[in-house]
């Protein structure tokens, strides 16, 4: 994480100023590393911010490094990374000390970029690279403290989120000319769903689709006033890990530190700052906008569906289909 006077400037996240709150290598208890976890608990992972950081704006930056090319030469640690930013609303005043600088805080001498993961047996303990992590002192001020959020605030007329899509409730409206201009309207906010959705997928996206659907429908039958259902918000409830179905497990053989299908390896080192993530702006399609088909999807290297997202690139040719919530890359 680090401290920032605007989460949302763009020059804020490069340099020194970030500290570590957590982090998980190898579980010999388990016998697993972090990621073969995670993927265990259908890609979730919770992560307790300490209470004594004082109040503000952070970013926060979840990483980690896949192995399975640390042992080629040249050696190829691959780190995949997220950014979010937050607002903390804190009681406390603490700031970490011990920070370092993003660029600059590993490199190719550190003895964790070249750990070789099918060593047997490997080479334990993995060498955890970075700051350690930052222990709460459970220091608080002597009073509340004052800041509130100004920065990223969720519009008010925002009636379905999707990442940091928003979906804009559309302006009343009465007669036939105004209703089939809001169903134009609503397309494009949907079409603008599905093309902004990044690895985590567009499963809000059909939900926008049906309310669009329902004013074309109404449109047709004669039905000119609307918005129907004005100003309810669509945003399905949070769903915790824990209640969550169980995930289907699969078996790996016993000799081998390497669970993975095909080009898929799953043996990673993991170091996650924080896994805490609130959007701080949205975007919304101008009303108005020339309308267009409810199933435009996004032309990216990862194309979003209601599924997930479905890989494009690198070994997996476009085989693979990552479930929501979960990154999808080339390399698994």
């Amino acid at each position: 994480m680090k401290k920032v006077e605007s989460a949302i400037a763009n020059n804020t996240a490069s340099g020194n100023g970030w500290f570590k709150i957590w982090d998980e290598d190898y579980d010999n208890s388990a016998g697993k590393w972090c990621t073969e976890k995670l993927i265990d608990n259908n890609g979730h992972l919770s992560v307790e911010i300490p209470s004594d950081l004082a109040s503000g704006y952070y970013l926060v930056r979840p990483e980690l490094l896949a192995l399975q090319q640390a042992d080629k030469t040249p050696a190829d640690p691959q780190f995949y990374v997220g950014c979010a930013q937050v607002f903390l609303a804190s009681e406390g005043s603490s700031t970490p000390a011990n920070t370092v600088s993003i660029p600059g805080y590993v490199n190719m001498s550190n003895p964790a970029m070249t750990f070789n993961i099918y060593d047997q047996p490997m080479k334990l303990p993995y060498p955890i690279f970075g700051p350690p992590v930052y222990t709460s002192t459970s220091k608080r001020g002597l009073e509340l403290r004052s800041d509130q959020q100004m920065e990223g605030l969720k519009p008010a007329n925002c009636v379905l989120e999707n990442d940091n899509w928003c979906g804009i409730e559309l302006a009343d409206y009465s007669g036939e000319t105004a209703c089939w201009n809001a169903s134009t309207a609503c397309w494009a906010q949907c079409t603008d769903c599905y093309n902004s959705a990044g690895p985590t997928g567009s499963k809000n996206c059909p939900i926008w689709e049906s309310k669009c659907k329902g004013i074309q429908d109404a449109c047709n039958a004669g039905d000119f006033n609307g918005p129907p259902n004005a100003g309810k918000d669509l945003t399905p409830p949070f769903v915790l890990a824990s209640d969550l179905p169980a995930p289907v497990s699969t078996s790996a053989p016993e000799s081998s530190a390497v669970v993975s299908t095909s080009s898929t390896p799953a043996s990673y080192s993991s170091t996650v700052l924080s896994t805490s993530s609130t959007p701080a702006s949205y975007s919304a399609t101008a009303q108005g906008c020339t309308e267009s088909s409810a199933s435009a999807t996004s032309t990216s290297a990862s194309s979003a569906t209601s599924e997930g997202s479905t890989d494009t690139c690198g070994s997996n040719n476009g085989g693979l289909t990552c479930a929501s919530g979960l990154c999808c890359s080339s390399h698994g």
